[in-house]
């Protein structure tokens, strides 16, 4: 694949500025980069940002035993292991339901667990015919209420162990739809419902199953192939743009909706791993990023997806 033409970041008061334009590898048009601002730092291996709908965004600390709580200006930890009635170890993706609970995917302990906007915690799935999961990647609702999951293990091309799971939208039955992946990662469903978007991680590509009536996934196909760095977590916008997280690339892709790269957007450090819109206008964009340990926010032309069955959506 042909390299974007990169200009070097520089610093204006401690902060990092992206380049105004950065070349679209497929398309041959420009893309506006926009800059980003940190809004925390000091964090451990940030993942999962997730947006309540209002003012606060949450995000994971994988290597941490708690999640971050930006409210404002605020920062602090919204939870921190070990939580009641159900005690957490370390979680992964977040999504918040439209009650204002936070879904999470624990993977110290293999498991799908809820939390309530006051902090306490329960286990809403622990396994499936008696086996833990592996360690639970990031999650998805889709139109009907159903929560899928990404449960990843090996990250081997010559060992496909990852399956994605769906939970029923009653939260009581618990069955996989797609096995015998190289590390499934993010998930992201499209407007309309009819398919879901997965990283491949171990194979650096999205890939795109067809979602049937019965909820189950049809054979995938591949969207993009992304080498350089691993496909993390995903979010849509508003024109069926895919936003992608290039874990060890340095950036996150802005990919249309016929898998052709329009531009990327630099991050400070080489390993962004998720991204989620925000905002009452849905044109602000945050990024986790581990290297540097932070979150950063930046504004966007074209307004985000909002979530199926997250708070304010239709």
């Amino acid at each position: 694949m042909k390299k974007f033409r990169m200009m070097s970041l520089f610093f204006i008061f401690g902060q990092s500025v992206l380049p105004n334009y950065i070349m679209g590898q497929e398309t041959g048009g420009s893309f506006k980069s926009p800059e980003l601002e940190k809004v925390a730092s000091g964090l451990k291996f940030p993942e999962g940002p997730a947006w309540n709908g209002k003012d606060i965004l949450y995000a994971s600390n994988c290597y941490g035993d708690w999640i971050t709580r930006i409210q404002g200006d605020k920062v602090d930890a919204f939870v921190q292991a070990p939580s009641k009635p159900y005690q957490f170890e370390k979680t992964n993706g977040l999504t918040v339901y439209e009650d204002g609970s936070v879904f999470a995917c624990e993977y110290g302990k293999g498991a799908i667990i809820r939390f309530s906007p006051d902090g306490s915690c329960t286990a809403v799935s622990e396994g499936f015919e008696g086996k833990r999961f592996k360690k639970p990647n990031d999650l998805a609702f889709a139109p009907n209420g159903d929560l899928y999951f990404t449960d990843p293990l090996a990250y081997d091309k010559n060992n496909l162990d990852g399956v994605i799971y769906r939970i029923s939208s009653d939260f009581k039955t618990t069955t996989p739809v797609y096995s015998n992946l190289g590390f499934p990662n993010g998930i992201a469903f499209s407007q309309d419902g009819k398919f879901a978007y997965v990283c491949e991680s171990a194979f650096q590509r999205i890939i795109r199953f067809p979602v049937k009536d019965d909820g189950t996934f049809g054979d995938f196909t591949v969207f993009i192939d992304l080498p350089g760095g691993d496909p993390d977590g995903i979010a849509f916008d508003t024109e069926g743009n895919l936003y992608a997280a290039h874990f060890g690339g340095g950036g996150v892709y802005v990919i249309s909706p016929e898998g052709k790269i329009k531009g990327k957007i630099p991050t400070p450090g080489k390993k962004p791993s998720n991204v989620e819109f925000a905002g009452d206008d849905m044109k602000t964009l945050y990024i986790t990023e581990d290297e540097t340990n932070s979150i950063y926010k930046t504004r966007v032309e074209v307004p985000g997806l909002r979530l199926f069955h997250s708070p304010g959506a239709k």
